[in-house]
């Protein structure tokens, strides 16, 4: 497949050996497409970033599977909307909760990197995984990406979080906290009542029942006292391959820890086939940023942290270099999906911007959630200084990387993916994608109709109610919900032209759109039978598989001193 493509580029074929690449993929987390130099950001510095879409091929309308991390991440694997892997909720536990839950990707799944390995490639994680860990005790570890497909992890097999550093702005810390403490008081009064019926002889009640609620008044006070530092040793941690090396993380260390492990990677393969997946922690908050970028940006601590992200990425550039794997490497740039609106204290922002774009992280539709930076270089084989403005997808990295390195794509499940190379290289001029759903938890709120040579349509079925009336976000909460009463149901449904109105901001109706209930017809036509492609399967962020369960969570001391540091970082 990849020697008649290149066949058909003569430059390609001129500079370039048919075989097989280097693969090396770059994943931000909640970075916004507007975030970055070469999608129009002027006041960010993100050289390195734009250097790699100046040397290859950009994608303008490249779509995340879906607007949060944990079931995105499940589809880029996979290259299959996450539903079909049950990496979905339908009870609103969008994203894997803890490190010590039993859902996760499931062992039946195929991602790429398996399919890889098995061709003879050394394959690498670098950095967050967030997705499971354990099944039925700490140590199966059924759901570690060395199950997955990969040679090697090292990094975070949870997500950073807020609440690793004791943020304000929180994920779980303050919700279970002030659980926790409703519950206390509850109990407490009980107590006292229960008390004050006892000695007045209101109440005939012996002291035992006075006596348990007030212990379990008391834990309940301690568990709110501790639940922060308990998610801290919980959650944010450090592995290699199945050893946790720090619980809980130094952060100052982390970022010369990622870039130290991506280099002896790097440095051990050269002489390569590898596939190397760096799944950077920024851009999430906590923001964690090393002195020398702080004050930097002209966007407060979330520009120094896309900055410093980009000088990392420049670092990893340096490394190719200097280990000559720059004109054997392929290289992928993405983010996850869109940058976070909601992550915002007073008149300061935490989250990413998402450019022209309606809406962002959470938003299961609106382009801001799912419309992402996609970049490929590849020296001598795809051209420089390219654009391509055709719908692809984060699920299009599966099948594109397994037919580079020579493998098949299973045959035994739908993947939703279309390879990349003919579109890369020119040979192709139009996505294989003609339809692309988009998913909020396990519920379908829109849908994109190509329809080559004319436009691409958009179609909306379900939208979040904004929070404030006439915000651009949900104000208030995480992220906006999937479903109840805070989403619209819209009958018929919100149409927009993507092609002449990216930003989606203004709906056609059959007065002011002649084919109207054609598009209406035929995208609804298509959505039935995507639908009975769906089979029914385990929902794995549903609250059995989401909760904190102690016999699963790892750690690297006696249960519960979860506390160790077994190797230094750079001084």
């Amino acid at each position: 497949m990849l020697s008649v493509l290149l066949g058909l580029v003569p430059s390609a074929s001129s500079n370039i050996s048919t075989s097989r690449p280097n693969i090396l993929l770059l994943m931000a987390d909640d970075l916004g497409i507007g975030d970055i130099g070469c999608y129009g950001n002027n006041t960010m510095r993100t050289p390195n970033i734009d250097r790699l879409a100046e040397d290859g091929v950009k994608l303008t309308q490249h779509i995340s599977a879906a607007s949060l991390c944990t079931p995105s991440r499940a589809a880029f694997l996979t290259g299959r909307y996450p539903v079909r892997s049950g990496m979905v909720s339908s009870i609103g536990y969008r994203v894997l909760q803890w490190t010590g839950a039993s859902g996760g990707l499931p062992t039946n799944e195929t991602t790429f990197a398996k399919i890889l390995k098995e061709k003879g490639y050394a394959t690498g994680l670098i950095g967050k995984w967030h997705l499971g860990l354990n099944c039925e005790s700490a140590s199966d570890h059924c759901h570690h990406p060395l199950h997955h497909g990969f040679d090697h992890f090292y990094g975070m097999p949870f997500s950073l979080m807020g609440d690793c550093a004791h943020w304000e702005l929180s994920e779980k810390r303050v919700n279970l906290e002030q659980k926790l403490n409703f519950l206390f008081q509850v109990l407490a009064l009980v107590a006292l009542t229960l008390v004050a019926g006892k000695l007045t002889h209101l109440i005939p009640v012996s002291w035992t029942p006075v006596i348990w609620s007030a212990l379990w008044a008391v834990l309940l006070l301690a568990g709110s006292y501790f639940v922060g530092a308990l998610i801290v040793h919980a959650d944010c941690l450090l592995m290699r391959n199945h050893t946790i090396t720090e619980q809980p993380m130094r952060f100052q260390k982390t970022t010369p820890l990622i870039l130290r492990e991506v280099a002896s990677f790097l440095k051990r393969n050269k002489h390569g086939p590898f596939l190397l997946f760096v799944s950077f922690l920024h851009v999430h908050i906590p923001l964690i940023t090393m002195e020398t970028f702080l004050g930097k940006s002209l966007h407060g601590l979330y520009g120094d942290n896309v900055e410093e992200m980009d000088w990392m990425v420049g670092q990893i550039l340096d490394t190719l270099d200097m280990e000559g794997l720059t004109n054997s490497t392929l290289i992928y740039f993405t983010s996850d999906h869109g940058g976070s609106l909601e992550n915002q204290l007073g008149r300061t922002q935490y989250g990413g911007w998402n450019g022209i774009y309606k809406g962002g992280k959470g938003m299961g539709g609106w382009e801001g959630g799912i419309r992402v930076p996609g970049i490929f270089r590849w020296p001598g084989v795809l051209p420089a200084g390219q654009v391509i403005g055709e719908p692809t997808s984060l699920m299009d990295v599966f099948p594109t990387v397994v037919q580079l390195a020579g493998g098949e794509v299973p045959q035994d499940r739908v993947i939703d993916g279309q390879d990349l190379l003919p579109l890369l290289l020119g040979t192709a001029q139009h996505s294989d994608h003609e339809f692309l759903m988009h998913y909020c938890e396990g519920f379908l709120h829109a849908a994109r109709w190509h329809q080559r040579d004319r436009t691409t349509w958009k179609v909306h079925f379900v939208t979040p109610v904004f929070q404030p009336e006439g915000a651009g976000a949900c104000y208030g909460r995480k992220v906006c919900p999937c479903f109840g009463e805070k989403v619209l149901h819209h009958d018929p449904p919100l149409l927009f032209d993507l092609s002449r109105d990216p930003s989606e901001t203004h709906v056609l109706t059959p007065a002011s759109e002649p084919v109207f209930y054609q598009v209406m017809e035929r995208v609804q036509r298509a959505v039935r039978e995507h639908q009975r492609t769906l089979s029914p399967v385990p929902l794995q962020l549903d609250r059995l598989g989401n909760i904190w369960r102690p016999w699963l969570q790892p750690c690297c001391g006696p249960f519960p001193l979860c506390w160790c540091l077994r190797e230094d970082g750079p001084q």
